[in-house]
């Protein structure tokens, strides 16, 4: 089985649970030894538990590695752990960057307090800023290197409820194009745009939410669920909810294909990973 990232490098935020994981064991099966990032104390045995598997199933290095990486102080300890872990021959370099790690914090306009507005852009937002800038001194210099920031639907469809996450992840789409600028000669940089993905953010999401976004998911060409192919359970969901959720895999391939060295002509780009949501401009 062909390995294309065999002896590469790659960190990603976020990546006890979820897309996050899910993008972690993409990249472990095609050879890549892995930080896997996580913020919470709570994430502890998940993390520990993921990066354990990943090396014994894939015989690559996984690394978990705590750190709340919307502080300077966070970045800075993943990036000097990274660093700890996998220098060789007094040379360490990092390939693949997955910016994952976020949150959200729904609420109608009249409810959005400042403590959830600044909370969010700090991990949202600043936290991938950090986590780039901590890293730039270690990337390829041959433009070989592949960031991918995980940004959202939610950044142009203007749902209800997402006043302050949705403006977080159109920030992150920004940051994207400019940082393939400035870090052209190291590294491809661009952004990836899900729609619903199964897991506890999305069933977090509130009654307003679901209900504004029923419509889009209904003409969501691959959002409709299949009998025979996709469980009872997705089934019996999709008729409620318009249609089926990605599995975090489908959204980890296609942050997997931005990795490789084919890609290496795609920079700038926010690219969909959403089921062929219909999108409004």
């Amino acid at each position: 089985m062909s390995r294309p990232l065999e002896g590469k490098l790659g960190i990603v935020t976020g990546a006890s649970r979820g897309i996050g994981a899910a993008i972690a064991e993409n990249l472990a099966s095609k050879g890549c030894n892995l930080v896997i990032n996580y913020t919470s104390s709570s994430s502890t045995e998940p993390a520990k538990s993921l990066a354990a598997e990943l090396s014994s199933t894939y015989n690559i290095r996984a690394v978990p590695v705590q750190a709340d990486v919307g502080t300077q102080a966070g970045a800075a300890a993943l990036i000097s752990a990274a660093r700890e872990h996998f220098t060789n021959n007094n040379r360490f370099q990092i390939d693949i960057l997955i910016n994952n790690a976020g949150i959200a914090r729904n609420a109608l306009l009249p409810n959005v307090t400042v403590q959830d507005f600044e909370e969010t852009y700090r991990v949202n937002v600043l936290g991938p800023l950090l986590v780039v800038q901590a890293a730039q001194p270690h990337l390829p210099t041959d433009r070989s290197g592949r960031i991918v920031n995980i940004s959202s639907v939610s950044s142009s469809t203007g749902f209800v409820t997402q006043s302050v996450y949705g403006g977080t992840k159109a920030a992150v789409e920004a940051m994207t194009r400019t940082w393939a600028r400035e870090l052209a000669e190291n590294a491809t940089v661009n952004a990836v745009n899900p729609g619903p993905v199964e897991g506890p953010m999305y069933a977090s999401n509130s009654k307003e939410f679901l209900e504004g976004i029923h419509g889009w998911v209904l003409h969501t060409p691959l959002a409709k669920a299949r009998e025979g192919v996709d469980s009872d359970e997705v089934v019996r969901e999709a008729k409620e909810s318009g249609g089926r959720q990605a599995k975090v895999k489908e959204v980890a391939g296609i942050v997997g294909m931005l990795c490789g060295e084919e890609a290496g002509w795609c920079t700038g780009q926010v690219v969909c990973a959403n089921g062929g949501m219909v999108m409004l401009h």
